[in-house]
Formats: C-alpha cells, structure tokens, sequence
C-alpha cells in the first residue's frame, strides 16, 4: 500500500510517499526558513501563500517519481495542531486528489507524526514507552501503552521548548531560527560562569514551564552589555544545560511514574545534539533504551504523516464526512491503532 502524505501545518512543505511493504519513502521538503527570517519568527499568512505556492509542483514531481497517481493508495494529510490557514492548504489539496481519484482519505494528528517517526527506519521502539515530544509549538510527555492510545502525563504550561529556544537566541542578537544557532554556540564552549533554575523541578508532577527561563536570560543580558561572543556563548551553554536538565528530570520521573523502560524523543529539539547525548545516557543508566527519529525525520515532514496515516488507513480508518482541519487538537482523543 503506496500513501501519500502532506504536511503543512506550520512553515514546512513535506509531501512524502510511504509504501507499507517495502517500508520505501519518497519525499520532497520545502523550508520557508528565509521568507521568514527577515520578521524573526513565522508569518501566518506568509506560511499559508508559501504552502499555496509550493505544495502542488513538489506533489506532481513526487508523483512522476512513483509512476503517477494511479500507483497511489491513500492519501493522509495533516488535520491539526497548526496554523489554521496552513493546514488549509495542505487538507484542500489533499481532499481535492482525494476526490478526483476516489481514493481513502485521512487527517493525521500532527505530533502523532511526530511521535511514530522512530519507526520510519523499521526499528521502533518497543511497547510500552514514554514519549517526549518538544518542539516549536509543544512540549509534552506522553504515556504509550498501545499504539493509537495516548494519555499525556505533562505538558508546558507557557513556552515550549523550541519556542524558548528561539527567544533566547534573538535576545543573543542570532538569526532566525534560532534554536540551531544556540545550541551550537553553546557547544562552543564547556562551561560556563551563568546559572539558570531548573524550572518546576523542586516540586512534584511533569509539567514544563520555560518562560521563567527566558526571563532569566533576559535578565543577564540586560546587565552585561555590550555582550561579545564570549558572554553570549558562556549565556547560550548554560541556557542550553537548564534546559536539557528540566527535560532529563522530567523524563525519569515520568518513566518511573509509568514502570516504562523506553523514551522516545521527537519533534524538531529532539535534534540537538545534548540533549540526545543525556537522555540516552539517562534512560540506559535505568536499564531501558532511548529512540529518535533520523534527523531528517525530526522537523516536521511528509513521512510521518504518510507513515502515521498509513498505520490507521490500513484498518479502515477514514475521514468523517465534513472534517475539518483544527489548531488544537488533544492526542488522548484519537482512536486507537488496533495491534
């Protein structure tokens, strides 16, 4: 079963092709990373026209690629969490093909992309695990017994990981986007004379709350100007440890809380190359095994979506007549992936 997948809930155009037999993926990718670094964050008007513009000529070069759209199954697309105008786009598209060639239809939950795209590679993690998904829009940590059924254990409260990234990299004076920026910054050096809290780590739960940390930062910055590269460095290291340090303590808890042996780490932070480093020397000190996706699979993109939708088109699941696309949408609402 080949499935097409769009993804277009925010500022990248990923149209993907998952073939369920063979485990094969074509995509394609499109970044609008410079339309937007000149506003220092995501325009969603801008995001929407660039999807319009880039989504159907990257779909007809994908299909040409598998042989047309006669070597398609089904479709899945992104329905939410996103920017409503740009899953619009992504889910006008996808319904339109759809409809032209009477093919099975589905909306896939954007972090439930996220959350499988350790399987792209055919060696998923083993049931059950906890999930750590952190990235621009979220921060959370979800409990997965079986497939399909998701019961969220903590959430950010305010910012989410990348979001505080991102501020705390502008403050530093770097470009857009700038979570890369920082990270490697801060690992331009190995210490650091700055200290940052641990947020909602002396309590007990497994809620995130990163605002405090921008604060902090902001606090710093203001009483060492002029900043050169060295204090922004020294700033970016210990930002980057706090962080890393409130997600490791977060991630014991909850694999305590949940008797889990597995971690799951996704979405576009689950990239940086520290956090990696700790969070795998972390769940295996408990005996267990950490999962992430290739790099590539870490921002968002097509193959999740297809890869994500493929599991649920196969058992018959289909779009609701008159589904629409939606900005919030809860994981713990989806149906399950029957084993």
């Amino acid at each position: 079963m080949k499935v097409l997948g769009i993804e277009s809930s925010c500022d990248e155009t990923g149209i993907a092709v998952y073939d369920t037999q063979s485990g094969a993926i074509w995509q394609r990718l499109y970044s609008q990373i410079e339309k937007h670094r000149e506003y220092g964050g995501v325009v969603p008007e801008l995001a929407s026209r660039d999807h319009v513009v880039k989504a159907a000529p990257m779909l007809l070069d994908i299909l040409h690629e598998i042989g047309g759209v006669e070597a398609l199954d089904a479709i899945a697309y992104t329905r939410g969490p996103g920017l409503i105008g740009a899953l619009m786009v992504g889910a006008n598209l996808a319904r339109g093909l759809a409809f032209a060639t009477d093919k099975p239809l589905l909306g896939v939950h954007h972090m439930e992309g996220h959350l499988l795209a350790p399987m792209l590679d055919g060696a998923g993690p083993q049931l059950p695990f906890v999930a750590l998904l952190v990235s621009g829009g979220h921060t959370m940590l979800v409990e997965v017994r079986e497939l399909g059924r998701y019961r969220i254990l903590g959430e950010s409260l305010d910012d989410a990981v990348g979001e505080a990234f991102d501020k705390t990299a502008k403050l530093l004076g770097l470009p857009y986007p700038g979570g890369p920026e920082l990270a490697a910054l801060a690992d331009s050096v190995t210490a650091s004379t700055f200290k940052f809290p641990r947020p909602m780590t002396n309590r007990p739960g497994l809620d995130f709350s990163f605002s405090g940390l921008k604060t902090a930062a902001l606090t710093i910055v203001r009483q060492h100007q002029p900043l050169d590269h060295g204090l922004r460095a020294e700033i970016a290291h210990a930002f980057q440890d706090a962080v890393v340090e409130t997600l490791r303590i977060k991630c014991r808890r909850a694999l305590e809380a949940s008797a889990c042996l597995n971690l799951v780490i996704a979405g576009g932070v689950g990239a940086n190359r520290r956090l990696r480093e700790v969070l795998r020397a972390e769940v295996e000190a408990l005996g267990g095994r950490a999962y992430f996706p290739a790099l590539e699979y870490c921002t968002d993109n097509g193959a999740m979506i297809a890869y994500a939708g493929a599991l649920r088109l196969l058992q018959g699941q289909c779009d609701e007549p008159g589904a629409d696309v939606l900005a919030r949408w809860s994981l713990e609402t989806l149906p399950a992936i029957e084993a």
